[in-house]
Order: structure tokens, then sequence, then C-alpha cells
């Protein structure tokens, strides 16, 4: 019912920035929140940033806080992830997420998941 599609993905220096991008299509006016997530090799699923849809409320991971910015245009159906200072330990596939819940901070929460992009910072 919700598609989305993420970009932006790829190789940085620690310290450097990204900035990935997520576009949604389908049924989306149900959406509450959209948010991103991380996972590393053989670590589980961590949260990172997530927006609501209407107000635009954010909320961020400790791990990413004053660092990473997270945004969105509704009249383009899509959200962003700004992401500074990047450190080794960012370095993970990062999904896109969108869901209805009011629960923004886990992943069983969302109902629809991008494909995922690689964020890769170097030491």
């Amino acid at each position: 019912q919700v598609q989305l599609v993420e970009s932006g993905g790829g190789l940085v220096q620690t310290g450097g920035s990204l900035r990935l991008s997520c576009v949604a299509s389908g049924s989306t006016y149900s959406t509450h929140a959209m948010g991103w997530f991380r996972q590393a090799p053989g670590k589980e699923r961590e949260f990172v940033a997530a927006v609501t849809w209407t107000t635009g409320v954010t909320y961020y991971a400790d791990s990413v806080k004053g660092r990473f910015t997270i945004s969105r245009d509704n009249a383009k159906d899509t959200v962003y992830l700004q992401m500074n200072y990047l450190k080794p330990e960012d370095t993970a596939v990062y999904y896109c997420a969108a869901g209805s819940s009011p629960i923004l901070n886990m992943a069983r929460d969302y109902d629809y998941w991008g494909q995922g992009t690689q964020v890769t910072v170097s030491s």
C-alpha cells in the first residue's frame, strides 16, 4: 500500500556528511510518522530518528542527537536525514520506515520499509 524508495547512501570519511532521502508513494494519507533505522552487521535494527507527518515533531536517538537532522517535505512525500560529523560507528544499512502508530522509536510499530541504503564511514 505504501512504497518507500531511499537514496543518498555512500562512503564518507570520519567527520563527513551525507543526506539520505526517502520518497513515499501509494496510500500515504494515513501515515503518522516516518522514521529512519539502521542495522550494522551482527547487530539488531536500531532507531535513529523519526518525524511526525503532519506536525513535524522530531525524535532522535541519543547516539545521533546533535549530529543528525530529520525533516520532511509533505508536498513531495519525502523525508530526509541529514547526517553530519559522521563516525565509524554510524556505518550501517539505513532503512526508511512509515507507520501509523504513535510509537516512533520501535521498529515493530512501523508498517512499511524501504530497501535500505548503505552508509559507510571510514576511519
